[in-house]
């Protein structure tokens, strides 16, 4: 009997779903509107509005944040690549401790050896879960690494001179807080809360380890790069708009101060090793107000939660900064109490 079927692969159209245009048609479509939109801002006075010196101020913020993180970002996607395509899954097993409860407080202090900021600890934490940790250690790995490793106490006590107490405060207030985040997640985390880009792990026939490496790290520079702007145009839009006045209105009360420097951290995004000499600088803030905003900051901030939606999804992000940032203010004001 003759076959009757017929080979759609050359038929116009084949491929793409009904009344859909094919992806020429719409990114031409997209660049037309966009120059268009374009056009008429322009003609609107655009041009005037761009040389304003709030939008320069602006531009200098967004640029500087995006400039001070990225080497640590790339430095993050190199180790995560390199975890993904060179190192054993078996490893991993061994290094933590069977028993995820203990297996929280070992990663955290694992966090010491990772010179990074928080650019560099997400797509990190990202490769240890898909590499088989348990997300409750990868967690606190991602919050300990930006903010007790050495460069970061180093700066801390370069910048308080003589108060050997501030660098032991911060040590000991965000080991604290990631290690109470990790077993928070442990006891109260669910998997659908975690969304994690679909990408293969470890080694592929075919492929070689170098392959596997460059694309590994390809996809996770770009996918967390984008986040990481957007966090930056977020920092630089608060540091534009908040009058310096706002900054003394808080300053007298000791809770209000404190509350005030972690949300000031979370939206100032600076990066871990140079948030010390920010905080040295608020000289009108209590000692404990000011290790606050060293210990929400590398944990809490614009960027990272841009970052860490973009990685483990929005769902996991708002819920986890949210009570990061409750675990961070309360380790920081007890510790800022018993050391400070």
């Amino acid at each position: 009997m003759k076959d009757l079927r017929v080979d759609t692969s050359a038929q116009p159209g084949a491929g793409t779903s009904p009344g859909r245009p094919a992806p020429a048609s719409v990114l031409a479509a997209g660049s037309a509107s966009v120059l268009a939109v374009g056009g008429l801002a322009w003609a609107a006075g655009a041009a005037d509005w761009l040389a304003h010196p709030g939008f320069r101020a602006w531009q200098t913020i967004c640029v500087a944040v995006t400039v001070q993180a990225l080497p640590f970002l790339i430095l993050g996607t190199l180790i995560s690549g390199a975890v993904n395509a060179f190192v054993p899954a078996h490893a991993f097993s061994k290094a933590l401790p069977r028993n995820p409860v203990l297996a929280v407080p070992v990663a955290s202090a694992a966090g010491i050896v990772l010179p990074g900021c928080e650019c560099a600890s997400v797509p990190v934490a990202g490769s240890l879960i898909r590499r088989g940790v348990t997300p409750a250690a990868a967690f606190a790995f991602l919050l300990s690494a930006p903010a007790v490793n050495p460069i970061v106490l180093a700066s801390t006590a370069v910048a308080f001179p003589g108060k050997p107490e501030m660098v032991a405060a911060r040590l000991i207030a965000s080991l604290a807080t990631s290690a109470a985040m990790g077993w928070l997640w442990l006891r109260l985390g669910r998997s659908e809360w975690l969304r994690m880009p679909a990408r293969h792990t470890g080694h592929q026939q075919g492929h070689s380890r170098w392959e596997e490496f460059r694309l590994g790290f390809q996809h996770d520079f770009l996918h967390a790069g984008g986040f990481l702007v957007l966090g930056a145009m977020a920092a630089a839009t608060f540091n534009v708009t908040v009058p310096r006045s706002v900054l003394d209105t808080f300053s007298g009360s000791p809770w209000m101060s404190v509350l005030f420097l972690a949300g000031l951290a979370i939206v100032l995004a600076v990066c871990s090793e140079a948030d010390a000499f920010v905080a040295a600088s608020l000289t009108g803030f209590s000692p404990t107000a000011r290790l606050t905003f060293m210990v929400v900051g590398p944990m809490v901030d614009v960027k990272l939660i841009a970052l860490q939606a973009g990685t483990f999804g929005r769902s996991f992000a708002g819920r986890f900064s949210a009570a990061t940032s409750v675990v961070a203010i309360v380790c920081s004001a007890l510790v800022g109490w018993w050391l400070l």
